[in-house]
């Protein structure tokens, strides 16, 4: 089984490399510390699996989700962040994921998950199949983010986060001007006015 660990972390990188060592395949193991190394990877081997950290330095985890599953659509991705199931699962299982698990899963779960995804399956934990089962039932189910794309997604959270332009620039690697395009359009698909009407839908929609 091949498989691609992409994170920023090294330590974080490390700690998966030795769960992953337990499984009783023979297991090859890459790793990548952002999105241009996955793709050079990438590139080189076909990985059975891509466990995917959705904050890259260099680009949305989703943007690089919707990358792979364009480019190399038969290679399984596990997302795997530290963010909270609400705020990014559902959108990264839209976007061509075969699972999603939050960074604090036991190593026993990581393990099930790698070996359904492996074999061609789905993995989602039993607290993320309640709320997709909720939200389905839903009449509220198409939430007015669902229109922005990965980077506007991403962004959103950061502004209602509190986060200053220079701020958002600094970490994606992009200029304020950037920064501030990309707010405005938030706005506007959002119709709101102020970032204290976008912190007060994200809180109310439990992004933040």
């Amino acid at each position: 089984m091949k498989i691609l660990i992409c994170d920023d972390h090294t330590i974080v990188r490390e700690g998966i490399r030795q769960i992953i060592l337990q499984l009783e395949e023979e297991t090859f193991i890459a790793e990548a510390g952002n999105g241009n190394e996955a793709y050079f990877h990438l590139k080189k081997e076909v990985f059975d699996i891509v466990l995917l950290d959705i904050s890259l330095p260099d680009r949305s985890g989703l943007e690089v989700l919707q990358s792979i599953k364009s480019k190399w659509p038969a290679t399984n991705v596990l997302v795997l962040s530290m963010h909270p199931q609400e705020q990014y699962a559902i959108r990264a299982l839209k976007l061509g994921a075969s699972g999603y698990l939050t960074k604090d899963t036991a190593s026993e779960e990581l393990l099930v998950a790698v070996k359904r995804v492996s074999e061609g399956g789905k993995y989602i934990s039993h607290a993320l199949a309640e709320n997709l089962a909720f939200r389905l039932t839903s009449d509220n189910y198409h939430q007015k983010h669902d229109i922005l794309s990965g980077r506007e997604f991403e962004i959103m959270i950061k502004l209602a986060n509190g986060k200053s332009l220079l701020e958002i620039g600094n970490e994606l690697f992009i200029s304020n001007k950037t920064i501030s395009t990309y707010r405005s359009r938030i706005m506007e698909k959002m119709k709101f006015s102020k970032n204290a009407e976008l912190t007060r839908y994200c809180m109310e929609n439990k992004l933040i």
